[in-house]
């Protein structure tokens, strides 16, 4: 069935007969890039757009189809008094995530809330933003669009079939660096970890659920890490934080072991699900060809129609997550992805790692789903 997670018949902004009063606060590269041009494919009216900088408010306003703009966000939230507030922001001279207070500005002018990641830079704080998302009444959503990925709502899909089994192990691999353990604690030190692991964190948790125990060792030339987890299902993973690997190659590489299958996402756009199947007698066998009905099936997108599923936004879920909150809003169901709860979750790893010496293991309080 068509939906968010997996549209195969993507409506555009003009086809909505319901759309949201929405406003945007940032107005930097990565929104010009990934997020405004995601709005002609959700029911989401741009009325205004804040910025700092008013030529850049005006410019991205005029551009992406903004009546207004401003340099205030509490002035734009008091006057458009928006349906939702999208935000895209970067961090504070002390490397606190701008976003925060943002958002709580927002949720308390009455407005649900979409907000890039990082949305928080500690636990506390997104435990903060839950209880204001209560108070108010309102939705937060963070951008986690790696649970947006195509291939990775497949696998979630195929490990959870009865064919697959259960997901027994994990293994990601995802290039970040982590600062010397003395400095680790220092967020400007750590602003780049903080950034990014979201990404993974958000696969980890997506796929496996929560974290129950971490230990990880630590190497100095690059950063880089190895993790071993324990999920509170009793599954096991390992979490390759490749830090050195070259520019030129693939960043992710991701493989969930069920019983008797796995499936394998390379790139993020090529996806293998090797199905339960025998192999060939040993020393008798003279083809490795499997039956068809068992046979690996592999998924990967062309390049050459001008097609939405080979277009940024939809490979690397931008779109489809923004189209997830705002149907969210509309029907007024609370998202199912990008919730604050995972965020927390994906917190509590980054604590983790901030806050316990290599080759200690460390118990993770699990979070209310």
């Amino acid at each position: 069935m068509p939906s968010a997670d997996h549209p195969d018949h993507v409506r555009y902004n003009f086809e909505y007969e319901r759309r949201l009063r929405a406003c945007f606060i940032g107005a930097g590269g990565h929104s010009f890039r990934n997020v405004y041009p995601t709005f002609r494919y959700a029911p989401i009216d741009l009325v205004a757009v804040c910025d700092t900088t008013a030529e850049r408010a005006a410019s991205y306003a005029h551009l992406f189809g903004g009546e207004r703009h401003y340099t205030d966000h509490r002035e734009m939230l008091e006057r458009e008094r928006p349906d939702a507030v999208f935000i895209v922001t970067s961090y504070h001279p002390d490397g606190r995530v701008q976003a925060t207070d943002l958002a709580m500005d927002a949720l308390a002018a009455g407005a649900h809330v979409w907000s890039e990641k990082p949305i928080a830079a500690s636990v506390a704080e997104v435990d903060s933003l839950t209880d204001a998302s209560a108070r108010a009444g309102r939705f937060v959503m963070v951008g986690l669009k790696k649970q947006f990925f195509p291939t990775i709502t497949k696998v979630k899909e195929i490990i959870e079939s009865p064919a697959f089994g259960r997901a027994s192990s994990v293994y990601l691999r995802y290039p970040q660096d982590m600062a010397p353990p003395a400095e680790r604690a220092d967020l400007l030190r750590s602003r780049w970890l903080l950034d990014h692991i979201y990404h993974p964190g958000a696969i980890i948790h997506y796929l496996m659920g929560p974290i129950e125990r971490l230990t990880y060792e630590w190497e100095g030339w690059n950063g880089g890490s190895v993790a071993s987890l324990r999920f509170a299902s009793g599954a096991v993973g390992t979490f390759h934080m490749a830090a050195g690997a070259s520019g030129s190659s693939p960043l992710e590489r991701l493989e969930v072991v069920g019983e008797g299958a796995n499936v394998v996402v390379e790139n993020g756009v090529r996806l293998t699900y090797y199905r339960k199947a025998t192999r060939p007698a040993y020393g008798r066998g003279a083809s490795f060809i499997i039956a068809d009905e068992t046979a690996p099936l592999v998924w990967e997108p062309e390049f050459s129609l001008g097609q939405l599923y080979n277009n940024n936004m939809f490979l690397l879920g931008y779109a489809p997550e923004v189209l997830h909150f705002a149907e969210a809003v509309l029907s007024g169901r609370p998202p199912t992805k990008g919730t604050l709860a995972d965020c927390r979750a994906i917190m509590q790893l980054y604590e983790a790692y901030v806050r316990t010496p290599a080759g200690t293991p460390v118990a993770i309080q699990p979070t209310d789903q």
